[in-house]
């Protein structure tokens, strides 16, 4: 089996796109393609690999099984797939979002600039443009929070996961793009990092993963599709203070060529996200955990199924992906415990 040390995982239902093409050309990356029921099937090649929902079932995976199809969830057995093809760093991102060749680079995974915000949350947009927007699963009347930016601050930071932004059509919620027909620019600042205890959410669009986080990418099943990775960054978050890891954000390093959308049938999956973000962040605060990422996961997906966040059979479905992250790294992660450094 080859082995890849970073790895892009997308899943998608659409024939190759551009952005897939950019991506396999990136050196030193492997794409690798999860695909559903309903996705064209794409070709292989030296920098391209194509799960087809047939293959995923042959893996050996217990979780594949198990997962609902027709859901962003499956995007779960990529990383599985990716980890046991022995990547380091796992990038994850959309078919519909392209790189930009002059921004797009492998961070380090240290930074220090310091986001404060005031509330408990901050909305990074606001740092990187002066238009009014926000991302997608930021509680609605934190819109206008406040945050001040410290740089050079001591002790550079440890980054667990890097999001970074997307120009032209960025990962906003549906009222945003209801509301407001425009293209978002956003200014390409120095990198910065969130401090324990102020949550911003963040996407699977355009986010780089630690090795040491890799328990943490798991995107939960019975939520709807606009909140499964909105849910996990959350938990990533929280989880993530832990370890003594922070969430940085880094200027657009791709724009997003959206695939066309429903926003109505968006705006229903996401209310949840807007009325009840500020209780699931009270509930992560309130968690007793320690520094075991995989145990601390199973307490806060534990809590979540007890509050009604997650359905019943959210744990099961954890539990299957955490044996076959166990499986496929031989026990490395089984504590979670990563060591801190780059990665590269």
């Amino acid at each position: 089996m080859d082995n890849y040390q970073k790895i892009i995982v997308i899943t998608s239902i659409n024939e190759k796109s551009e952005g897939m093409s950019k991506f396999e050309m990136l050196d030193g990356w492997h794409v690798l393609v999860v695909a559903d029921k309903k996705s064209k099937p794409i070709a292989n090649t030296n920098n391209l690999t194509f799960l087809s929902s047939e293959e995923q079932l042959e893996l050996g995976y217990e979780y594949a099984g198990l997962c609902p199809w027709n859901h962003y969830a499956r995007k779960n057995i990529g990383y599985l797939h990716a980890v046991r093809l022995g990547a380091r760093i796992i990038y994850d991102t959309d078919d519909d979002n392209l790189p930009y060749e002059r921004y797009w680079h492998e961070p380090e995974f240290r930074c220090g600039n310091r986001c404060e915000g005031t509330s408990g949350f901050v909305n990074i947009y606001s740092h990187f443009c002066d238009d009014l927007v926000w991302p997608r699963g930021l509680p609605l009347d934190e819109i206008h929070s406040k945050s001040t930016v410290r740089e050079d601050c001591g002790t550079p930071a440890d980054i667990g996961v890097w999001q970074g932004l997307a120009d032209i059509d960025p990962d906003v919620d549906a009222i945003y793009r209801l509301l407001f027909e425009k293209e978002i620019r956003f200014r390409q600042r120095k990198p910065i990092y969130l401090p324990e205890g102020t949550y911003c959410p963040f996407n699977s669009q355009n986010t780089f993963w630690h090795e040491s986080l890799f328990p943490l990418l798991y995107l939960p099943a019975t939520v709807s599709i606009r909140g499964t990775d909105i849910y996990r960054g959350y938990i990533a978050q929280r989880i993530m203070w832990q370890v003594g890891r922070c969430l940085g954000f880094m200027g657009a390093t791709v724009y997003q060529e959206r695939n066309a959308h429903d926003l109505m049938r968006d705006f229903r999956d996401e209310v949840t996200s807007y009325c009840h973000i500020r209780e699931l962040a009270g509930i992560l605060d309130a968690a007793v955990l320690d520094g075991n990422i995989r145990e601390g996961i199973e307490i806060v997906y534990r809590i979540l199924e007890e509050n009604h966040f997650v359905e019943t059979g959210e744990i099961d479905l954890l539990r299957a992906w955490q044996a076959d992250l166990n499986n496929v790294t031989g026990g490395a992660l089984k504590s979670g415990k990563g060591e801190t450094g780059d990665a590269q």
